[in-house]
């Protein structure tokens, strides 16, 4: 009987689905968030009058879909076994109550289930919107898009040509390109910025004086000062007083200028200005903002010259170091202290005030652009979609009738991610609960886990979630509920995260800033025997090196756990380049989502080049790309001859305007300082460029593009030198996706914005490997979320993120604090501030601006980790890099992560584990040697050197035409095979054995064990049912058919040397052929050269044979199959000139019989 765990929240979960009250669920990872969010819906529709009454609203059309099936599947119930589990025991009690509610109402929801209404909060907006068009002031309902880029880029220049008007707008922008330097592109790409952003600040920008603004930089001065104080444990206020006073007295002393001298009159710590926290900082940290472990003369604590004053001094000393020691203790004081230097003035500038309302009055016009630009493509995003559906729900003192109907017709609503809820979609939520009270029979159910909000990028805001749990919405009261068992996770993994989360995650939350405290979770599952979480550490950055040993992690655990899934999760997508070539480098197949970017492979460059080259002649960059390109393969010394000669023309219409490179490269007298080489490769790609120009846009970008890139051999320049036949296939694959994209993108034989194209190259991906399965999946941390892995591998820690581009604006809400300022309009302040005038100093309201976002962005690296970590069931792998300095004495320091990393994040968690490692010599040489050779390896990774076409190479002529008879589909032999024999099982189990034994050919022998067939056996039946074989007596017959042909191949030492390693080994190879003026497909089951060059044509057969007379058996399938393998070796002698032989393996009992193939 198998193991039920012991819930723990049990009683949690029951109150949960409790109809008449509200609830607000964290979830926590592996918590089983979609079963009591399932669960809950079943309860509901068992107790209202129509299922339409129920609105349950997820954020992804993944999750609707699933959440839809799921609750069709717990409705189709089946009989309950024996052992089943309180849950599942509860599923069909809720089932059954549904199902009598449907049979007693006529909802028929099998055949209805449309009924349900699971949808996007997307779909939701979009509904409202078609509901209310003139409200919405949509009119039709426009296309919502996903990737609005090009729009706001549009609409940003259309806002920057409101200069040309003679308006008081045309100032402004005036003004505002003056701020920026007059730099255009770099104001246009700030404004499009923020239309991208537009659901945050578009409510902000009216009624805002300069007094309400000026008097939320005092709060947040205030704020920070009384948090400090807080933070500050009550039995040290003595104790940091007096020290205070004797540094700022001693410095007086000596006339020194330091902070701390503002400390001399100051009598308790709670009357502290800001002015005199500054000096306590100055006190207690060093520059770096950490706690200063030495304290000298220039802090004030002098050593002193007799020895009573030296007495005197060590006593002070001693009293500092043991205040250090023990605020060492408070994590959160640490973290507030330092923002105490970095305080913004308590008022605007005259300049900056003015920028800033230039910026403010700016902003709605392009807005209003970029509504025009909507409507006229017929297009918007999402953000415009959730604001015209607030639009068309109304106000609380004005609802709209479409406010009313939904206020009627919706009772309870579920929603999922909550934590991932933008500020616009929070408010249409908080609209459609406008008019409920408590106790009218409706319900509101929300349920998310604040520790994964990881979508800052799409403008979730944590703090809502902390908001409606501490407030509710709306005045809608939220009952609580925080469950704790984990379902997915071994044990190791679980007490690991809640040792490491409970102390890298904050011990305080704030909904402003995002802070989220951590919960812990119960493990349902047991302790497995290894370590659960392994740290690698390095103390270098070494891509190759980090990659292998990810290769190492994978083969390591394949081979230990066969059947397991492995996922190797990533920050970015740019931490990946070295592992994804290693993996393909040893033939490790995997399947990478939305990884592999097109723009950054070498054929994909060449392609570009190509394309901008015959777009615009005056590309000058994109010709020089062309000439270097493997197809032409010009020299640098040519290059730099050929340019040089045009520098050197002193002719009147070359000091006019360059030469653009096809004017160059089409006069033969300009390129005689060219080396002979150089000038017939010029000769080459001018004949195959020139009917190109000449009728350039007068056909298909796409089509010209393809055939001169053809002609000049670019699909021979792939893997130049490489045998990997599936590198090859796979680039093809890439330069026919880049193709297809030119052809959507093309107008009229042009592209008419070539940065938009190459903006959408960035985003366009390689597809992934489906054929590869899931046992290795690639993809960033983000992608993974809700996802569930065996084995997690996270490279890259000690990695550090792009820094983030400047804003137009920068803008951030606080709760609004008293102390400094009287005015009462509102509950929360809001802090704005204009980009920095270029070639300005630091503006020290942004810079605080920059730096509250920065803390933010932090708080949600904390819980970026913690999706990585619980992505992991059974074992975690984390790999990153941090440097070590040399002393003079011989001895390394560890040095602390780079500042923004991850590792740096999870550092008190790990550094005792780099330390170990840093505590080995023969380690630390290691590293060193590597640290020293790294320079050669930054040489060979920037060689020059490239592979090209020989200059003499001409494209291959055609193949002659030939007349086609009627195709044959499969053998065409001079008897055709018979299998009336064979009964329908057999061909089943054939099917299965045969893509087994090509998985363990390509896997290699060492990893597949008798033992690991044998785990196998659900997923061989599974292969059965897939090729069509119902689940009857006979099912297990052939489930041990399959696994005793597999076990005699990999046991038996003729089907040893049949799935080894062997030169150009090839498994199931598809071959279409002509045989005798007749167009053929075959499958090769395998096919090798041996050690004697020898070509193996080997057939699998799955024959069974009963009786006496092995070899009488062998003879007869023999004579069956020779003329089926006879025709496989004339097809192969077309292409291998080597000696043949030909073989049938029947694994199922063994057997083998070859002979030598002849005409």
């Amino acid at each position: 009987m198998p193991r039920i765990p012991i819930v723990p929240d049990t009683d949690d979960r029951i109150l949960a689905l409790n109809p008449s009250q509200s609830f607000i669920v964290q979830a926590p990872a592996g918590s089983g968030k979609t079963t009591i969010l399932i669960q809950r819906y079943l309860r509901l529709l068992a107790c209202v009058d129509a299922p339409e009454e129920i609105v349950a609203i997820t954020f992804t059309r993944k999750a609707a879909a699933e959440m839809r099936s799921r609750v069709l599947a717990a409705l189709q119930i089946n009989q309950l076994v024996e052992d089943a589990s309180p849950n599942e025991k509860l599923n069909r009690e809720l089932a059954e109550m549904v199902l009598q509610r449907d049979r007693q109402f006529g909802w028929q929801i099998s055949e209805n289930p449309d009924r349900l209404r699971i949808q996007t909060i997307d779909s939701l907006c979009a509904a409202l919107t078609r509901q209310m068009p003139v409200l919405s002031k949509f009119g039709a309902q426009p296309e919502t898009i996903e990737d609005a880029t090009h729009f706001y880029v549009a609409a940003a220049r259309a806002t920057l040509r409101l200069i040309e008007q003679d308006t008081q707008i045309a100032s402004d922008v005036e003004r505002l390109l003056e701020h920026l330097d007059n730099d255009y592109a770099r104001t246009e790409t700030l404004l499009a910025d923020m239309l991208a952003r537009r659901d945050h600040w578009l409510r902000h920008l009216h009624a805002r004086t300069r007094e309400e603004l000026e008097c939320a930089l005092q709060n947040s001065r205030c704020i920070a000062q009384l948090k400090a104080f807080q933070l500050l444990p009550d039995v040290l206020h003595r104790e940091l007083l007096q020290l205070l006073q004797y540094a700022a007295v001693n410095l007086i002393a000596e006339g020194s200028a330091s902070d701390i001298t503002r400390c001399a009159d100051l009598e308790t710590i709670s009357m502290a200005t800001i002015e005199q926290w500054q000096g306590i900082a100055e006190l207690l940290l060093t520059k770096d903002d950490t706690w200063r472990r030495k304290i000298s003369r220039k802090e004030g604590f002098p050593i002193g010259n007799t020895k009573i004053e030296k007495d005197a001094a060590k006593s002070w000393k001693d009293r500092f170091e043991s205040l250090i020691a023990q605020l060492s203790q408070t994590k959160d004081f640490q973290l507030a202290l330092p923002i105490m230097r970095q305080l913004p003035p308590p008022s605007y500038t005259e300049q900056q005030w003015e920028i800033l309302g230039t910026i403010m009055r700016l902003l709605p016009y392009a807005v209003a652009q970029l509504q025009v630009i909507f409507q006229e493509n017929g297009c918007v995003d999402f953000s415009e979609v959730a604001q015209r559906a607030i639009l068309a729900l109304g106000d609380s003192q004005a609802p709209t009738d479409l406010a009313l109907a939904l206020d009627f017709q919706i009772k309870h609503l579920l929603i999922d991610e909550f934590q991932d809820t933008s500020i616009s979609q929070f408010e249409l939520i908080e609209k459609l609960v406008a008019g409920w009270e408590e106790g009218d029979g409706r319900s509101l159910f929300v349920v998310g886990d604040p520790m994964q909000s990881i979508y800052r990028f799409r403008e979730a805001e944590v703090g809502l979630f902390l908001r409606a749990r501490n407030i509710g919405i709306n005045n809608r009261k939220l009952w609580p509920i925080t469950l704790r068992a984990n379902f997915r996770s071994q044990q190791g993994i679980v007490d690991w995260v809640n040792r490491t989360f409970a102390q890298i995650m904050p011990d305080q939350e704030d909904s402003v800033t995002g802070a989220i405290t951590f919960s812990p979770s119960v493990a349902t599952h047991p302790l497995l025997e290894r370590d659960a979480v392994n740290v690698h550490p390095a103390f270098v950055r070494d891509p190759d090196a980090e990659a292998a040993k990810v290769i190492e992690i994978i083969q390591f655990t394949r081979q230990q756990y066969p059947t397991d899934t492995i996922a190797i999760l990533v920050r970015n997508r740019n931490h990946l380049h070295e592992i994804v070539k290693q993996l393909q480098k040893n033939d490790v197949r995997f399947r990478a989502v939305d990884i592999e970017t097109l723009a950054t492979k070498p054929v994909i460059q060449d392609l570009l080049a190509l394309t901008r080259a015959l777009i615009n002649p005056a590309d000058r960059l994109a010709w020089l790309s062309l000439l270097r390109a493997p197809w032409c393969g010009l020299s640098l010394q040519d290059i730099t001859a050929l340019m040089s000669i045009d520098q050197q023309d002193s002719s009147f219409q070359a000091s006019v305007s360059k030469r653009i490179v096809w004017e160059l490269i089409s006069n033969e007298t300009r390129m005689k300082k060219i080396s002979d080489d150089g000038r017939d490769r010029i000769r080459r790609l001018r004949e195959v460029l020139k009917p190109c120009m000449i009728h350039r846009r007068r056909q298909s970008l796409r089509v010209i593009v393809e055939a001169v890139w053809n002609t000049l051999g670019g699909p021979g320049c792939i893997n130049h030198g490489s045998q990997d036949k599936k590198g090859i296939v796979k680039h093809l694959d890439d330069a026919a996706r880049y193709l297809n994209y030119l052809e959507e993108q093309e107008v009229a034989g042009n592209l008419m914005d070539i940065a938009r194209f190459q903006s959408g190259l960035n985003v366009l991906y390689a597809a992934p490997d489906l054929s590869a399965g899931d046992s290795l999946q690639i993809m960033t941390i983000h992608k993974a979320k809700g996802l569930e892995f065996d084995t997690v591998i996270v490279p890259g820690l000690g990695n550090i993120p792009r820094n983030k581009e400047k804003q137009l604006l920068q803008w951030i809400e606080q709760p609004r604090n008293q102390f400094y300022c009287e005015h009462d309009a509102q509950t929360s302040d809001l802090l704005l501030a204009p980009v920095r005038k270029t070639g300005a100093e630091i503006d020290p309201i942004y810079s605080w601006l920059e730096k509250l976002d920065w803390d933010k962005g932090q708080l949600e690296a904390d819980r970026l980790l913690y999706v990585a970590a619980t992505r992991a069931k059974k074992f975690l792998h984390l790999l990153g890099h941090t440097a070590l300095s040399a002393e003079s004495n011989d001895r390394s320091e560890l040095k602390k992560p780079k500042r923004g990393s991850l590792l740096e994040r999870l550092w008190p968690a790990v550094e005792q584990d780099f330390l170990k490692v840093a505590a080995a010599d023969e380690v630390l040489r290691k590293n060193y040697a590597v640290d020293a050779d790294y320079a050669s390896l930054v040489r060979i990774k920037f060689n020059q050197e490239i592979n090209r076409l020989n200059s003499e190479w001409v494209l291959p002529d055609a193949p002659e035409s030939i007349r086609l008879q009627k195709t044959c589909e499969s053998n065409p032999g001079n008897e055709a095979i018979d299998f009336f024999w064979v009964s329908d099982m057999a061909r089943y189990v054939g099917s299965v054995v045969h893509r087994w034994l090509q998985q363990i050919a390509e896997d290699g022998l060492s990893i597949w064990t008798v033992e690991r067939i044998q785990e196998l056996r659900d997923q061989f039946k599974h292969n059965l049912l897939v090729c069509g074989m119902s689940d009857g007596d006979q099912m297990e017959v052939a489930v041990e058919r399959i696994i005793l042909s597999l076990t005699n191949a990999i046991t038996d030492d003729r089907g040893r040397w049949i799935l080894g390693s062997h030169q150009y080994a090839q498994n199931e190879l598809k071959i279409t052929s002509i045989l005798d003026s007749k167009l053929t497909n075959w499958v090769i089951d395998r096919t090798f050269c041996d050690s004697d060059n020898i070509r193996w044509i080997i057939d699998y057969k799955i024959s069974s044979h009963e009786g006496s007379n092995l070899q009488e058996f062998l003879d007869r399938e023999r004579f069956r199959y020779q003329n089926q393998l006879y025709n496989y070796a004339r097809i192969m002698q077309k292409v291998d000139s080597k000696r043949i032989k030909l073989g049938i393996y029947f694994p199922l009992v063994s057997g083998w019989c070859e002979w030598e193939f002849s005409e």
